[in-house]
């Protein structure tokens, strides 16, 4: 099949980015005009926005017909938005994940083709370099460092985010994964097919402040934690375990004590106390846990969409 046969869609979530949505149009266009010997779409997701973001959508689209729109009618979230877009491309040859702040630089979008076009399915693109500080980034390395170590799944690359591609195949899979508590690098791990790396310096913002808050961070994090592992059920599991084997045999030692007529010292107030309170910490650890989990199962059986459409521009 020739390049001019070949299909690409960029897939880019939107929440208020109306200070960066200007550049992220031009970088774009100069993207597809230089590879024009593809066809490409851009499928912007506006989930939500209050800004001016909407509407700068729809004027890009009138001014460049490659560039589409999806507006959701609310904030569905990151993962919810990203799904819209997939799901709208579901007709191309391969589809791109990015954010739309400039963090992912377009101008790696031609290595990651390039990678796919040799024989990979899923394209990675991993950071050699990100620009995160702070909490935020002590967030993120203690997030990764857990999930490779509490998870059924193991993540291809603990450096790879959003940004990377998936062939037709990859995609149409992930499009069949029903979740409704989506953590996006696992899942595309979870489908498989073959895997290319391609290396990048991870940008700052173009404009404008972070909208992913730290608590929404936090959540996420725990999607994917929980999504992955049953691994916190069975450590609550192991822990009731312990501490019943430690007061089944504190309770023998005291019965043989008390059996051979040694004396029992009385424990005293502060001592039962604290045991109280041990085992009452350990009882909410573990409802906590319980609570996790069967929140997440009642998302599922509910079956809601995870997203609705008030608008569309572009293709149908």
């Amino acid at each position: 099949m020739e390049n001019s046969a070949r299909s690409i869609a960029i897939v880019m979530p939107v929440f208020n980015e109306e200070a960066v949505l200007a550049e992220t149009f031009s970088r774009l266009t100069t993207l597809f005009d230089q590879h024009s010997d593809y066809q490409w779409r851009a499928i912007l997701v506006d989930d939500g926005s209050k800004d001016s973001s909407n509407a700068m959508l729809t004027q890009q689209h009138e001014i460049d017909p490659r560039f589409e729109s999806i507006t959701l009618s609310r904030n569905f979230g990151f993962q919810s938005a990203l799904a819209a877009g997939i799901d709208r491309a579901a007709d191309v040859h391969a589809v791109i994940t990015m954010d739309a702040d400039l963090q992912d630089p377009p101008e790696v979008v031609p290595e990651l083709v390039k990678a796919w076009r040799k024989g990979a399915d899923v394209v990675l693109a991993v950071r050699k370099t990100r620009k995160e500080t702070g909490l935020r980034r002590i967030g993120m390395d203690v997030f990764h460092a857990l999930f490779g170590r509490l998870t059924d799944q193991q993540l291809t690359n603990n450096n790879a985010g959003t940004f990377g591609l998936m062939g037709r195949e990859a995609a149409e899979a992930f499009r069949g994964l029903p979740e409704r508590n989506r953590f996006f690098p696992g899942l595309r791990a979870w489908v498989g097919y073959q895997v290319a790396e391609v290396n990048y310096d991870r940008d700052s913002r173009a404009a404008g402040e972070p909208k992913q808050s730290f608590p929404r961070l936090v959540s996420y994090a725990l999607d994917g934690l929980f999504s992955f592992s049953r691994l916190p059920l069975r450590a609550v599991s192991y822990v009731g375990v312990f501490v019943a084997m430690v007061g089944f045999g504190l309770g023998a030692f005291y019965t043989l004590r008390r059996l051979v007529g040694i004396e029992v010292a009385q424990t005293g107030f502060t001592t039962l106390v604290t045991l109280v309170l041990f085992l009452g910490g350990i009882q909410l650890i573990g409802i906590g846990v319980l609570g996790e989990y069967l929140g997440r199962i009642y998302d599922e059986v509910k079956k809601r969409p995870l997203y609705l459409v008030k608008k569309r521009d572009g293709k149908e």
